[in-house]
């Protein structure tokens, strides 16, 4: 299974005691499979970085680069389809470039596309307590 996890998640999910420590764990586990743009480990970089330091950043980063169950992949096409925050637009479009079975978050400028009728080209959103119950973790 291929996913997307927002920068949130994987922010909640470094931590030892982290809320969404599950997430990181699953991963190890070779549960999912961890798309990525270049934008978006960008993103993880910055926000790790910010956050708990250049020596975790590094660690994380070097991890998700490394692991044999990440893809990188690069989208050729800007759906423009967050409005309200068009910077999350980088999670949507690699999400539909890559072909991903979900793209993870709790983002609430993500989850609107949820509610959207007959949004083209379809993108599946869930939150991450949904997320946990399809790796069917407890």
């Amino acid at each position: 299974m291929k996913v997307i996890i927002d920068t949130n998640g994987l922010l909640n999910s470094v931590p030892k005691n982290g809320s969404k420590r599950w997430l990181y764990d699953a991963f190890i586990c070779k549960k999912f499979e961890w798309v990525f743009s270049n934008e978006i480990i960008s993103e993880y970089a910055e926000m790790i970085g910010s956050e708990f330091g250049e020596t975790a950043m590094e660690v994380v980063l070097s991890i998700l680069l490394t692991a044999t169950n990440t893809l990188r992949y690069e989208p050729y096409y800007k759906w423009k389809l967050v409005v309200d925050d068009p910077e999350d637009n980088k999670f949507v479009d690699c999400a539909i470039g890559a072909n991903v079975d979900f793209l993870v978050s709790d983002d609430r400028h993500l989850l609107r596309l949820r509610n959207m009728e007959r949004l083209f080209p379809p993108v599946s959103v869930i939150k991450f307590d949904e997320f946990k119950q399809v790796l069917d973790i407890q």
